[in-house]
């Protein structure tokens, strides 16, 4: 018998697993039973080929290789690595060393070459949290799998090189967390934007209280190029924050190749053809959606009503809670999605209603269609809207410096202070504030109360829309460093609405 420790991903969380080895007398054969999937069945072949070109002899008889828990599904070819240091402990090959806090990771090739593995940082933080102290991880994972703390990370090529240093004690090479860095490509600067003086507004506000923004306009009036200078407006991401989402990339498979620790902040933007399950997560292993990808980040949807129907009202949920849950008949995976929502849309199907010098082609029932395609529940989650016109050529021709991201970006990361200030450890920005703590924490003056009384009176707005126009007009208060919210920041925020 032996017993090594690796894991394995559920959806972007990893959990441990004790992989068990027992070699009896029996004809020869290996079965891998604990509810593999199709890679971790497959390993047997793998780790038979590795082992034999590693100039170790394989045991001429039955091998049965138990993954616990045996409840839970595993996935991935990750557990090669334990798998085949445990068929060899208990062949007697590796002698009387110890593998008690010890952690390993990664897939086998067939000639015993150690190959990277996806989701390295969820798995090694579950192996730590399992006991483990010291790791084996390939190189190419290393570098990923070193920024778990407390946790000795060691390089390793190939399985030869473990055994050697399981049996032999002979050195491996120690991995060295990456630094976080600042993005070495500059994001889309504001300045390059013409014109929307308005628009440049809305996203420094939506910037800075991380509001959701909807931009209505004809084609080519500039929705698509907003949207897109708004992370270049969001401070940088903190180390907490930037190892959230290294280990949602990894897991994905999506971590840039030559970049362990991800340093910018999410952008995604999704065609309107993308499925709920694209969009949302799921799958067989369950998968993270774009909605999980863009956690702490930008996602930005782009001809709003076009996506599908059932995609976009799950998204109601999504923006409340900020995760969500993936349940199946299998278990369920809870996805993280802290996301700031930016979308776009024509204002009718041939996208030029109330432009002016072009004729709209659409009729009044044609326009109610395409406008019911936004349910109002969603609408009412979404704290900006705002209408956009097209630029006239002496402002797009104009070259008069405009205002720069990097300028915006000082007043947010200026205003954002004060928001934490606020919450504490409660929450970040005044989009986050809790609807008990809303009139304290936005301390509205008694006349500012008054209008947004007469608003929601006269405008019909839902009580989720009031409490919404409270937390933006806190969002442009702190901007212009003002306590309490007066009736200038109640106003704006009313017409934002």
């Amino acid at each position: 018998m032996a017993r090594t420790l690796g894991a394995a991903l559920r959806g972007v969380e990893g959990f441990p697993i004790e992989v068990e080895v027992r070699i009896s007398s029996q004809l020869p054969r290996i079965d891998v039973v604990g509810l593999p999937e199709a890679a971790v069945r497959e390993s047997a072949a793998r780790v038979r080929a590795a082992i034999q070109s590693a100039g170790v002899p394989f045991p001429s008889r039955r091998v049965t290789v138990n993954l616990a828990p045996a409840e839970l599904r595993k996935s991935g070819a990750g557990l090669d690595l334990p798998i085949a240091v445990g068929i060899l402990k208990a062949a007697g090959t590796l002698g009387d060393a110890s593998l008690e806090r010890l952690g390993f990771l990664g897939e086998l090739a067939l000639d015993g070459r150690l190959r990277p593995v996806r989701g390295a940082l969820a798995l090694c933080l579950a192996m730590r949290d399992a006991g483990c102290r010291s790791l084996i991880a390939p190189r190419a994972s290393a570098p990923e799998a070193a920024l778990t703390p407390d946790v000795e990370v060691l390089i390793a090529d190939d399985l030869q090189a473990v055994v050697a240093f399981v049996r032999d004690a002979e050195p491996l090479d120690e991995a060295l967390p990456p630094v976080l860095e600042p993005p070495s490509a500059p994001a889309p600067d504001l300045v390059h934007v013409r014109g929307q003086e308005l628009a440049k507004r809305a996203l420094e506000i939506a910037a800075t209280g991380g509001h959701g923004l909807l931009l209505r306009g004809a084609p080519g009036c500039g929705k698509s190029m907003l949207a897109r200078r708004l992370p270049g407006l969001l401070p940088p991401l903190d180390l907490d924050e930037a190892l959230e989402v290294t280990r949602i990339h990894s897991a994905a498979g999506q971590l840039p190749e030559g970049m362990p620790l991800v340093s910018r902040r999410p952008f995604r933007s999704p065609h309107h053809t993308a499925s709920p399950a694209g969009l949302l997560g799921g799958g067989r292993p369950a998968r993270p959606g774009e909605i999980t990808l863009a956690h702490r980040g930008v996602l930005f949807l782009d001809e709003l009503p076009e996506f599908e129907r059932r995609a976009l009202e799950a998204l109601r949920q999504v923006l409340e809670d900020r995760h969500i849950t993936i349940a199946r008949a299998s278990g369920s995976c809870v996805f993280p999605a802290h996301f700031q929502l930016i979308t776009a849309a024509n204002p009718c199907p041939c996208g030029f209603r109330g432009t002016p010098g072009h004729d709209c082609r659409c009729d009044d029932n044609a326009v109610a269609r395409y406008v019911a395609r936004i349910s109002g529940p969603l609408l009412d989650r979404i704290d900006l809207h705002l209408s956009l016109t097209p630029v006239a050529w002496k402002d797009l021709d104009s070259e008069a410096p405009g205002t720069t991201s990097a300028s915006v970006r000082e007043r947010v990361v200026a205003a954002r202070r004060r928001q934490v200030r606020r919450g504490g450890k409660h929450f970040r920005t005044n989009a986050e504030i809790p609807d008990e703590a809303l009139h304290t924490l936005v301390d509205p003056t008694p006349e500012a109360r008054r209008l947004l009384g007469r608003a929601v009176d006269k405008l019909g707005l839902s009580a989720r829309g009031a409490r919404r126009v409270l937390r933006v007009a806190r969002t442009i208060a702190d901007l212009a460093g003002e306590e309490p919210t007066g009736i200038p920041a109640v106003a704006e925020a009313l017409g934002l609405r």
